[in-house]
Order: C-alpha cells, then structure tokens, then sequence
C-alpha cells in the first residue's frame, strides 16, 4: 500500500487552481503510508473511526491537522477533543452540544462543519433544509450555548450512483443552501463536498473543501 505521488501532485495542482482544500482520507491506511504524504508536503488528513485516528495522532507528526470525517457517537467526542482541527459531520443539535461541552472542559474551540442530507439514499446522516435553518435560527437567537464552538460551513455527500446528473444536482442544491446561509452568517467560508468519485463535480458546484482516499492511495481495504 503506497501513497500515489503522482496522482497527489496532479490533484493539488488542479485543486490549488480553484482555490479548494484537500483532505487525504487515510481511513485504514498505515502511518507508513501517511507519512509519506507528509513527507510530500501535505498536513490535512481524514479519519472515520475515533480509535484508529487516535492510535494515528499518537504515533505520527503533531502539526498534522486531523480532520474527523466519519459519523461520530457523542460519547466518543471527548477523545478527539483536545487534538482535532476539523469535524466534518456534525448531524444533530445533541452532536453540537456535546462538542462544546467537550471542548469547555479544555478551554479549547473546536471547528465543526453542519453535515446536511443531501443524497437520495436514505442511509446517509445529516440535517435536512428545515432542521438546518431551525438550527440556525436558534444559534443566533443565543438559544444554543456554543461559545466553545466554531461553525466553519457545511459538508454533504451525494448520492452513490453512476447517474452524474443527479450527483451535481445534490452538490448544486447544497451550494444553493450554503449561499443562503452565509448571508445570514457571513463567517462561514467550508463547504467540504466531494470525494474520489466525483470531486471533480462538486469543485465545478462551489466546493472548498474535497475529500479523497483512492485516488491518492489505491483502493480501500476494509478492516
């Protein structure tokens, strides 16, 4: 398992022309393998699972910034705390909650993205329109204590399908969304959608944020 030099370069560049970030998602993938993404220059890595990010923040450089990506359960929330530069998926007004409460006790402010639902496949977590705009409503109204608590944009995932029209009407609906919110919260400036498969969609829709795996380090191997 190697990281793809190559490939890295030639996505950077292409991302560095649109002003957007890259996140490498290193889920599974051995320090060895980070390290030498690291050594190549890069900081910004994703993890999906809280033990194994921490088993990674332990054993690999400290100015790494580690970006949390996958679904996080609140009782988990109090391990990446101290350390975690970006979490990705934040999904429930309970999840926000927690990560303030979690970051209180450190007297640190932890950076989060509002993960919205905008895929066609009902599995997949995130607020819908509605909720996210109640939400919203209630953080300026000072109903929800986040004062430890940084809300950087949004993060949604399109649907996994080979249907790319569909696919670029998700990420244009979350655009849309994004837009509107930052008139009402001009401090928001993250709109992280797009991965391997179809970031290229997602850059063209208004994203500033990607995420990739397999194309910077081969296929995945599941645990």
């Amino acid at each position: 398992m190697a990281f793809l030099i190559e490939s890295y370069e030639r996505i950077s560049k292409e991302l560095t022309e649109h002003n957007v970030s890259l996140v490498a998602v290193t889920k599974t993938k051995p320090a060895s393998t980070i390290m030498e993404a690291y050594e190549a220059g890069h900081r910004d890595f994703g993890e999906n699972y809280v033990q194994e990010l921490l088993d990674k923040y332990e054993s690999l450089p400290k100015d790494i910034r580690w970006h949390f990506i996958g679904h996080l359960q609140s009782n988990k929330v109090k391990f990446i705390a101290p350390f975690v530069h970006l979490i990705h998926g934040v999904d429930s007004e309970k999840l926000l909650l927690e990560i303030n409460k979690q970051a209180a006790k450190i007297d640190r402010n932890i950076s989060c993205l509002l993960q919205v639902h905008i895929s066609a496949e009902e599995t997949k977590f995130g607020f819908d329109e509605e909720e996210l705009k109640t939400l919203i409503t209630r953080i300026k109204m000072n109903e929800v204590d986040l004062n430890h608590v940084t809300i950087k944009g949004l993060m949604g995932m399109a649907s996994f399908t080979e249907d790319n029209d569909l696919i670029i009407s998700e990420f244009r609906k979350l655009k849309k969304l994004f837009d509107k919110l930052v008139t009402q919260c001009p401090q928001l400036d993250t709109l992280s959608m797009g991965m391997s498969a179809d970031y290229r969609f997602a850059v063209h829709e208004g994203s500033t944020m990607v995420r990739i795996g397999s194309l910077l380090f081969g296929s995945r191997i599941n645990p």
